[in-house]
Parts: C-alpha cells; sequence; structure tokens
C-alpha cells in the first residue's frame, strides 16, 4: 500500500493490505470500452424508467398518486443502499462474477416490477431493481481497473458518457415503449436487453489478475469511511459532486411544471424528448477524461463550473422563449459530465486497491446532492417560480466554483498531474 502523509498512524486500522493490481500489458481494445458503456447506460437506465411513467403506473394499480409517488423514492433508497452494501464487494471478490450475478438479479427484479400487481409488490420491487442498478458503478470501476494508468480517465470518460446517454435516453424510450405496448413493456424490454448484455459479458470480460482480498466483509465496508479520512481528493471532490449534482437537479427536477403550463403546454412524451437536449452536450465531455490524463483536470474543473454558472443566464429565460433552455440545458450538462468525469479520473489515481469503494463513497454524496436538489427546487418553485429556481442554480454553481477555488492548493500532486505511459509495461 502507498506510503501517504494522511495515512492512519502506526497501530490505526488500514484500509487495505494489499498491493496495487498490475498494471494491464495492453489498452483497451474500443469494443471493450463500448461493451461498458453500453452495459453502465442500460443498468442506469433502469432506475430512470419510471419517472413519466407515474401517471399510468397508478391507474393500472389502482394508487393514489400520493403512493405512486414513493416509487421513485424506492428506488433511490435501494439505489443509496446498494453503493454503501453493494459497490465496495468489487474491491473483495472477483469483478467479472460480481457484475454478471447483479445483471441475472436485475433480470429477476424488472420481471417482478413488470408483472407486479400490487402497490406493495411494486414497491419491493422497484428498491430491489435499484439496489441492483449500482452495477453501473461496478462498471466504471471495473473499467478503470483494466485501463493502463495514462489511459484511465479517457476510459472512464467514455463510460461515464454510456451513463449519462442512459438516464438521458430513459425517459424518451419509457415513454414511447408505455405508448405503444403500456408501462409493462417498458420492463420486460429492458429484461430482455439487460439478459443479452449478460450473455455478451460473460463471453467478453477478461478474468481478473488481482491478488486475493484480504478483508473481511465488515472491515471493507467500515474502510469506506477510512478513505474519506485518508484521501483528500476524495473529500473535496466527492463535495464538488454533490454540489454540481444539486445544480442539475435543481433544473429537471421542477423542470416538467413550466413546460406543460401555458404558453408552451408540452406533452408528458415531448418533455421527455426534451431531455435529448443534454446528449450533445454529454457527448461533447467525453474528452474530459483525456484532458485530465494529459493533466489538465484543475484547468477544466475551472473551466466547466464556470459554464455551469453561465448557463443559468439562457436557463432564467425560459420565459421568453424555450430556446434560451435549450442553449442552457446544453451548457449546463456539458459542464457537468466534464466535472464528474475529470473527479472520477483523479480519485481512481490514489488508491488503485480500492477503486470499487472510492465508487461508492463518492458516488453517496451525488446522491446527497441530487436529494437536495431535488427538494430545495421543488419548494423555491412553489414560493418564487422558475426565476426563483434560477436564482437558486446559478447560487449553487458559483459556490461550487468558489469551493473549488479555494482547494487548488490543497489537491495533492498526484491526482493532478499529467500521467505518461510506463516503456516497461
Amino acid at each position: 500500500m502507498r506510503l501517504d502523509p494522511e495515512a492512519a498512524p502506526a497501530g490505526a486500522a488500514s484500509v487495505d493490505a494489499r498491493p496495487s493490481p498490475p498494471s494491464p500489458a495492453a489498452p483497451l481494445s474500443a469494443g471493450m470500452i463500448l461493451l461498458f458503456a453500453v452495459a453502465s447506460g442500460l443498468a442506469v437506465a433502469n432506475a430512470y424508467f419510471a419517472h413519466p411513467l407515474l401517471d399510468i403506473i397508478a391507474d393500472d394499480l389502482k394508487l393514489s398518486r400520493a403512493t405512486v409517488g414513493l416509487v421513485v423514492g424506492a428506488t433511490q433508497l435501494g439505489y443509496g443502499l446498494g453503493l454503501i452494501l453493494l459497490v465496495p464487494l468489487g474491491d473483495l471478490v472477483d469483478r467479472r462474477k460480481l457484475v454478471m450475478l447483479q445483471s441475472l438479479l436485475s433480470v429477476a427484479a424488472l420481471i417482478c416490477v413488470a408483472f407486479s400487481t400490487s402497490g406493495a409488490m411494486l414497491l419491493a420491487a422497484m428498491a430491489a431493481m435499484g439496489f441492483l442498478a449500482v452495477v453501473t458503478q461496478a462498471f466504471v470501476a471495473y473499467a478503470a481497473s483494466l485501463a493502463r494508468p495514462e489511459e484511465r480517465g479517457q476510459v472512464v470518460g467514455a463510460v461515464t458518457s454510456g451513463i449519462v446517454l442512459g438516464i438521458l435516453l430513459a425517459r424518451a424510450i419509457a415513454g414511447a415503449t408505455a405508448d405503444l405496448s403500456g408501462w409493462r413493456a417498458v420492463y420486460l424490454l429492458s429484461a430482455a436487453a439487460t439478459l443479452v448484455i449478460a450473455i455478451v459479458l460473460f463471453k467478453a470480460l477478461p478474468p481478473e489478475r488481482r491478488p486475493p482480498a484480504q478483508l473481511s466483509y465488515p472491515r471493507l465496508i467500515g474502510s469506506l469511511f477510512v478513505l474519506f479520512r485518508q484521501e483528500r481528493v476524495l473529500r473535496i471532490r466527492a463535495i464538488i459532486a454533490m454540489l454540481i449534482f444539486a445544480d442539475v437537479t435543481t433544473l429537471l427536477t421542477p423542470l416538467v411544471l413550466p413546460l406543460a403550463a401555458p404558453p408552451f403546454s408540452l406533452s408528458h412524451t415531448a418533455i421527455g424528448l426534451f431531455g435529448l437536449a443534454g446528449a450533445a452536450g454529454a457527448l461533447g465531455a467525453a474528452r474530459a477524461g483525456a484532458w485530465t490524463d494529459r493533466g489538465h483536470g484543475q484547468r477544466l474543473t475551472g473551466i466547466a463550473l464556470a459554464l455551469m454558472l453561465f448557463a443559468w443566464l439562457p436557463i432564467g429565460l425560459l420565459p421568453q422563449s424555450i430556446f434560451y433552455l435549450i442553449a442552457g440545458v446544453l451548457i449546463l450538462d456539458f459542464g457537468l459530465q466534464a466535472v464528474h468525469v475529470t473527479n472520477q479520473a483523479m480519485i481512481y489515481r490514489v488508491r488503485p486497491e480500492a477503486q470499487s469503494r472510492l465508487t461508492a463513497g463518492y458516488m453517496l454524496f451525488y446522491s446527497i446532492g441530487s436529494a437536495l436538489g431535488s427538494s430545495g427546487s421543488t419548494l423555491v418553485y412553489a414560493f418564487a417560480g422558475w426565476t426563483g429556481v434560477s436564482l437558486l442554480g446559478a447560487a449553487i454553481a458559483a459556490i461550487a466554483l468558489v469551493f473549488w477555488a479555494a482547494t487548488l492548493k490543497a489537491m495533492p500532486s498526484e491526482a493532478t498531474r499529467a500521467v505518461t505511459a510506463n516503456p516497461a509495461a
């Protein structure tokens, strides 16, 4: 284990006793990276399909609007528990077997969702599906562990692009499929696609070359919190993640309210398709990982956070024209993914043997930020309308930018410097 000035003192429990895994001898192929991106995108989409379907699910199962609203909460609760209890397992067991098992169990959970006959059954199945959907984070850590150090940021960027596209496409696909065949078909189709992906993964994923684990499961979960104490880069980048995801959900959560009301009066299908406006920004930010590999991560973070702050100017002009909103969403999504990919590329450098736990800890703050943004923005919209939401979003973006600037000198150099190829590898 590497020596660290912030490491636990003598006699304290260490995070891990394993040496760093050997660097791969060859770079990951484009096909393998694409497979990771597709698998990650599909896995995360499962947690977002329900958002545009809540009204027809309620009508089908004869649920009140208050009860069906718990569907999203149950999914997010399951996802949060999965981050703590499931994702860290990637540092303890064979990742290939772990993602395969999670994928197959996800198929079963999706089928249970599709055949739910009561509210209780639906909520339980949704919670299980959310718990297993964290396999998307296991894919990110898995891809990072297989990548060479000098390409790790680029690989993380490509896989994360798949995740963002999965989130963006989930609403549109769910709405279109439900219009054609009903809401249950959405989950049956996803179950079939997940099964196909699991078969492809079984044939394509290489075996792990890591030494055997030295931790028990309780110590593994406990070490997740030790990592926060020991790794400054994780603390800083997790807080930035919390702020940027709070900023984005501040936009996305109340967005349906002004778009569904006059003068726009858009249908739910049209609002779902509106999310695709962010796809171009997400794809454009895919290069963020490569720039981080070259040592430009801090500069890129500052530029991206400044863009996220600027994006709220056109977003605030929504009452004048919907095209201002589209421009703002493009800029905001570009900044979000650029920072998100840079964050992950940096934290994966400090503990190669703990990449799954680093992912879990980082994504916990992502979940906290998403929850704060969602709850805060709806309250603000009720009292101050779209102008209030825009001011709240701009304030969060400004706080993130100030926090980044204040922590520039505190970031460990190993997380920010350029990574070059090792000729001996």
